[in-house]
């Protein structure tokens, strides 16, 4: 059944890979509310801008559910592709980009009809999808091809190559436009990409006393809106780094939980909350503070997370 938060509270959606579960967090209780079923293997997570409908990746059964955030019911599917592993919504809310990790495309799908309008071929295994905040730039990361695609969303067309780190997980906008911050897992690095001369600007490295290199794997990425302050999940590191987004220099690391994943941020950016694969929790961390204030359990490998209004 659906759950509600309390008032003034987020409620926070968290894909659970193993357990085909998502779980929803109460951001002032910092506990789990309710559990949804949705379809196999749940990954990339996202929202409708009135955040009624949670759109969930079911990526063994090749397609998009849409879950009714009032009832925790799965109401329909949208076509997807196979293997659908990470989408981003455009700014307006309508079309749905779809990575689909087995046949190296892009899918474009109205969420209202449910019509595919366009197939964009890119690289090898595309998974990371981010989209400049005025919607006209598509970034698709391939992780065999080690690019980031740059695809014009009127003509869907790919219109420039970036060669990146190996194995490329996510690609994040700058709220203001200017960079694009793309996670090299493999690579252990984050580009950071002027998009208008598709030039990368800086490399930002990682270095853990104690932690192997091979153990600093960078995946999910998030900046504040001011554009000060960036996190970057860094994998079986169980940390997330904290950059100084103007300098782009690492500033500190936060322990979190084992095999951490994905992030996102509350709307009005108090909280960072981390999905942490193999511990099957997820991490609440203060951004003012750059303090992790709790874990919460949730289902069995907690992979996408996203935060409604």
């Amino acid at each position: 059944m659906g759950a509600v938060p309390e008032a003034n509270a987020y409620p926070i959606y968290v894909s659970n890979e193993k357990d085909n579960t998502v779980s929803v967090i109460d951001s002032d209780k910092l506990a789990v509310i309710a559990t949804w079923k949705v379809g196999r293997r749940p990954r990339g997570i996202t929202l409708s801008l009135d955040g009624k409908w949670l759109y969930v990746c079911a990526s063994d059964d090749s397609r998009v559910d849409v879950v009714d955030t009032a009832t925790g019911k799965v109401v329909r599917n949208l076509r997807s592709g196979p293997d659908p592993e990470l989408f981003v919504l455009h700014p307006k809310g309508n079309p749905l980009y779809i990575a689909n990790e087995d046949d190296n495309m892009v899918t474009v799908v109205d969420v209202n009809s449910n019509r595919v309008l366009a197939e964009v071929p890119v690289g090898v295994e595309p998974e990371g999808m981010g989209i400049s905040p005025d919607g006209t730039i598509l970034v698709n990361t391939s992780e065999t091809t080690n690019m980031a695609h740059f695809i014009d969303t009127v003509n869907h067309q790919v219109v420039g190559n970036v060669l990146v780190d190996a194995r490329p997980r996510v690609a994040e906008f700058s709220a203001d436009g200017k960079a694009l911050w793309v996670s090299s897992e493999v690579g252990g690095t984050v580009s950071v990409i002027d998009p208008v001369s598709r030039k990368i600007l800086k490399k930002i490295e990682f270095s853990i006393p104690g932690i192997t290199r091979e153990a600093i794997q960078p995946v999910g990425v998030r900046l504040t809106k001011d554009g000060k302050k960036a996190f970057v999940a860094l994998g079986p590191a169980n940390r997330v780094a904290v950059v100084n987004a103007e300098t782009l220099e690492v500033e500190k690391y936060l322990l979190v939980g084992q095999r951490v994943w994905q992030l996102a941020m509350t709307p009005d950016e108090k909280l960072l909350i981390s999905t942490n694969g193999i511990s099957n929790d997820v991490s609440i961390i203060d951004v003012a503070s750059e303090k992790v204030l709790k874990s919460v359990r949730v289902g069995g490998s907690p992979w996408g997370v996203v935060v409604g209004p």
